[in-house]
């Protein structure tokens, strides 16, 4: 990315972040749902390789049935955008009235335990509101890893925003995050992380509706090393202001096998919880990048 081009997504999240938050909630939903069918009418590369993904995700979709599920994801994304923006203008009582989850006792379980517990998400729905929910209606801080962005600006506003939230965040390149993770584990701790995607492209292989793809080891190895509880998390909209989630049952570690297998075992135990809340909510599923093997070794021929 041009250096002109970094400053001008800088400065497009900042106008979000310091315009956006101040709109009455209907007129951001509004604008949310406006930017959204614009962006899926140009057909950009994102809208084709979201709707790319949604034909694996949905194999008997018609071309028609495709669309519209991709504009319904595109609206999703753009209404986590625009939640996201006006998230630190939230009063408490919006934030934990904004997010309903069931299951929920596996995670309060798992914390009363005091042995650290590991939430695992894919891109579904906002995860980042769902943070806000534990650290609000739990009062439960939790430790969690970003990419780093560029430009160093942009990175840096995302870090500001998910610590206003009440998350620890730590940066995901570097190689001192799977430490101190661990190290917040031991001491009973709550992480959370953002799991359907490896951004170190040395992830574990999966089967992933009817194909190969990579997902990231680290919460399964954690989950080895510190004896965490390791949860998958699905989370969904409807069609009500409020968010839906789901604590899915503990991915347990393998009695047997290398370090390596039970990685393996577990990884697919996620892989397959993501699946189960992606299919029964496609359009919520906001990735918009490549990620299966095939797709990635395409992009590279």
């Amino acid at each position: 990315m041009s250096t002109a081009r970094e400053r001008l997504t800088d400065a497009l999240y900042g106008a979000g972040w310091s315009t956006v938050k101040k709109l009455p909630e209907p007129a951001a939903t509004r604008l949310g749902r406006t930017i959204a069918d614009i962006a899926w009418k140009k057909r950009g590369k994102s809208v084709l390789r979201l709707e790319s993904n949604l034909a694996r995700v949905v194999p008997d979709a018609t071309p028609e049935r495709l669309k519209e599920l991709s504009r319904a994801g595109m609206r999703s994304y753009l209404r986590y955008w625009m939640e996201s923006f006006r998230l630190p203008s939230w009063s408490p009582d919006r934030i934990r009235n904004g997010f309903d989850v069931a299951d929920v006792h596996h995670l309060t379980d798992g914390l009363a335990a005091d042995k650290g517990v590991i939430l695992a998400l894919p891109h579904l729905g906002n995860w980042d509101l769902a943070g806000a929910w534990v650290t609000t209606e739990l009062e439960t801080p939790f430790t969690t890893v970003a990419e780093r962005l560029k430009p160093e600006t942009l990175y840096d506003r995302f870090v500001a925003y998910r610590e206003s939230l009440g998350m620890e965040v730590l940066p995901h390149s570097g190689g001192s995050a799977f430490g101190t993770l661990a190290r917040r584990l031991r001491a009973g701790g709550l992480v959370c992380l953002v799991a359907d995607r490896d951004l170190s492209e040395s992830g574990v292989p999966v089967r992933f509706f009817g194909d190969t793809a990579r997902m990231p080891a680290g919460p399964s190895i954690l989950a080895q090393q510190t004896g965490a509880l390791l949860l998958p998390v699905t989370l969904w909209y409807d069609d009500s202001p409020v968010m839906r989630g789901r604590v899915h049952p503990p991915v347990e570690v393998p009695q047997t096998g290398t370090r390596a297998e039970k990685t393996s075992v577990m990884a697919q135990a996620l892989a397959d919880a993501f699946a189960t809340g992606i299919a029964e909510h496609p359009e919520d599923w906001h990735m918009l990048q490549r990620l299966w093997l095939a797709d990635l070794e395409e992009r590279r021929t």
